[in-house]
């Protein structure tokens, strides 16, 4: 088995954390522990991984049946740098049938999750620069291009008031059966601290689970033309867009920037310069494969609750990285929830989930050791 986290986080931003916490201390509020930045993204994470890894070993007298090795890396946030290269080196050192890790949030706090893959991720910006500098509007009004207005106008030829993906390269293919089957039953938000859902935003005809699993979305990240903060009376030199494509396989997602710059030229905006920063590809382990079935029966035996089986994640991760390069089937267990506000201020843990988590895994790791596994029934010896 192959397991995987990473330990890298993002800045602490300490100034905007409520009054009484600290990014960098452990504070412990009823069922939510705060601070410590990395609880909920990924340390805390990996953390329950490697501690009920280590419960089950003692259990079995020191001999689980089976080989782990543990890839830990300090990138994820920026990108993973570097772990493509890794592994493609290291191939043999990180041979294994399985991968079973860990990020991310569950569907609810109180429903045990299973992803099989992530969407991918296009960064791109979109740029516009008019002229030098910035001209007196009372004096120039009405004879300069605003580059603010003509990029506003490109990205609403992209993406409609209601958030549908009108470039039809950038659209997914249609919804397999057996991803609009998984989804029938998921719930999307509804928790304690959860925002608010617009049934009416994204893909028409569509629940809100396949809109945000198993489609993809095109958003506006950052919008710039002047300054907001402090607005004067002149038309900006420039303007400028940073966008993200969320994407399901089957996307081309290699030709976006050719795609956007066709898109953008043939509706009148050929100044409008494109820009890809950032990208990482999705990956989705077929529904069907027989170690499906085992984590989840698994899962649920150790909770006592029905497992939630996600076709993928909604956001993206390194998976490409162990299905694409090492060839793993690849399970993911995450023991966060949609409102631990990571990326942000009053990350938390709940300490509920990490404890059940801790029974999800313990009860992975020994059911591992068993014998009639798909690996043993399929694959080669080793």
């Amino acid at each position: 088995m192959l397991t995987y986290g990473h330990g890298d986080v993002v800045n602490g931003q300490d100034k905007h954390w409520r009054e009484g916490l600290s990014p960098w201390q452990l504070t412990v509020e009823g069922d939510r522990w705060y601070g410590g930045r990395g609880t909920a993204d990924n340390k805390g994470q990996h953390t329950l991984n490697l501690a009920a890894l280590e419960h089950t070993l003692a259990a079995r007298g020191g001999q689980l049946g089976y080989n782990v090795t543990v890839l830990l890396e300090m990138g994820e946030e920026a990108g993973s740098p570097g772990l493509r290269e890794l592994c493609e080196r290291e191939r043999e050192l990180l041979r294994a049938d399985l991968l079973i890790a860990c990020d991310g949030p569950r569907v609810q706090a109180r429903q045990p999750t299973l992803f099989l893959g992530s969407r991918g991720l296009v960064n791109f910006s979109l740029r516009l620069q008019s002229r030098e500098r910035a001209y007196h509007s009372g004096n120039w009004g009405g004879v300069l291009t605003n580059p603010g207005i003509v990029l506003a106008h490109a990205i609403a030829s992209m993406v409609d008031e209601r958030g549908r993906i009108l470039v039809e390269g950038l659209r997914p293919p249609a919804l397999a059966d057996n991803i609009r089957r998984a989804l029938r039953e998921v719930q999307v938000g509804g928790g304690t601290d959860d925002p608010q859902i617009n049934s009416a935003w994204g893909e028409p005809g569509l629940t809100a689970a396949e809109r945000l699993v198993g489609w993809n979305t095109l958003e506006v990240l950052a919008l710039g033309a002047g300054s907001a903060e402090r607005p004067v009376n002149a038309i900006p030199p420039l303007a400028v867009a940073h966008c993200q494509l969320r994407f399901v396989p089957g996307t081309p997602w290699q030709q976006l920037s050719g795609i956007v710059r066709s898109h953008l030229d043939a509706h009148g905006f050929d100044a409008v310069e494109v820009s890809v920063t950032a990208d990482s590809p999705a990956t989705r382990l077929d529904l069907d494969n027989p170690w499906v079935g085992w984590a989840t029966q698994s899962m649920a035996a150790s909770s006592g609750k029905p497992v939630t089986l996600l076709p993928n994640l909604a956001g993206s991760l390194p998976n490409d990285v162990f299905a694409d390069v090492l060839g793993l089937p690849t399970l993911w267990v995450p023991h966060s929830y949609p409102a631990c506000a990571q990326h942000a201020p009053n990350e938390h843990l709940l300490a509920s989930v990490a404890r059940e988590g801790l029974q999800i895994m313990a009860g992975l790791y020994w059911d591992l050791g068993a014998p009639g596994l798909p690996w043993q029934r399929s694959a080669p010896a080793h």
